[in-house]
């Protein structure tokens, strides 16, 4: 059993093997994880998190690493969490963010993660909530949220940041990619990285006509931003902050902030309750009760439906 006041305390001094410690009880679930979130729950609450998105060899890793060296330079603690696919046969998270972004390893001020999603409900929803706490609560003062960018985990992070960032490259078909996963519904500032290459002007303006499709804005509404960028020379990058800080006081200003604040905690508290739902269900398989209503349905006495409502109703009693 971990000393989780200890831990918590060690984290709040800014000490990465506390830090590592924690996000490790969150990624195993561990059994003391009610005790670890009820003790960093009024530690949190001052960290502004941006998530990072796009089809992969758009640059995440890179324009995450550059992203950390700007906020460093102006004095503020960072952490990373690279939200990585789960390996099939260990379970792990691939680790080459983490390699990409050693320039930083030695930074104090800095804190890298790889999370694996480890094929939970949700996938992000289940633990990146709960290490940006821990990340909130140990000083970063921005959380950079990195997604493998592939399906569901590129809208998904929309619940998770405060600012969403969505990168794409010239010549690599991202408009159309864009288009198809939704991703311009959850953009707040869109980045076009590797602008060095041919096709950067006509991937901006494609991305122009397409925010232009979207649904009318009123007047002081935010209009999200397209920077361009070369992030493995650090160019445009410092542009890239000034969009984020930008629509952070936009937020600020008209209580938005704290809306998607709230939506967050009710996503994770829904996110929870889900999945605690489905593990009680899990139990039930070779349960009489189950196998009961299934020989009910199989003899057409009851439908699916009420056998299920029934099923939910012994499980809430019980």
């Amino acid at each position: 059993m971990v000393d989780v006041p200890d831990l918590v305390e060690q984290a709040r001094q800014g000490k990465p093997r506390a830090v590592a410690r924690l996000i490790s009880l969150v990624e195993g679930a561990s059994p003391q994880l009610r005790e670890v979130m009820a003790a960093l729950a009024p530690l949190t609450g001052g960290a502004y998190v941006v998530g990072l998105t796009g089809s992969p060899g758009v640059g995440k890793s890179t324009s995450t690493s550059a992203l950390v060296t700007a906020y460093r330079k102006i004095g503020k603690r960072v952490g990373v969490l690279a939200v990585d696919p789960s390996s099939p046969f260990s379970g792990g998270a691939l680790l080459g963010d983490r390699v990409r972004m050693s320039d930083h390893a030695s930074d104090p001020g800095v804190y890298i993660r790889s999370m694996a999603t480890r094929g939970h409900l949700g996938g992000l929803a289940w633990s990146a909530p709960q290490a940006i706490r821990v990340l909130d609560a140990a000083g970063c003062e921005v959380i950079l949220v990195e997604t493998v960018g592939v399906g569901q985990s590129e809208v998904e992070i929309a619940s998770q940041a405060d600012t969403s960032v969505v990168l794409l490259a010239p010549g690599m078909g991202d408009g159309i990619q864009a288009a198809k996963a939704g991703i311009l519904e959850i953009g707040d500032v869109y980045v076009v990285n590797k602008a060095d290459r041919d096709g950067a002007d006509a991937t901006v303006r494609e991305l122009n006509h397409m925010l232009g499709l979207g649904e009318a804005r009123a007047a002081g509404d935010w209009r999200p931003p397209i920077v361009k960028t070369i992030a493995a020379r650090a160019q445009g990058v410092d542009e890239v902050v000034e969009a984020l800080e930008k629509h952070r006081a936009w937020m600020e200003e008209r209580g938005v902030l704290a809306e998607r604040r709230r939506a967050r905690a009710a996503h994770e508290v829904e996110t929870i309750a889900v999945t605690a739902l489905r593990e009680r269900i899990g139990d039930l398989r070779g349960d009489r009760r189950l196998g009961a209503l299934a020989e009910r349905i199989a003899r057409g006495e009851l439908d699916p439906y009420a056998a299920a409502d029934e099923l939910i109703a012994g499980i809430t009693k019980g």
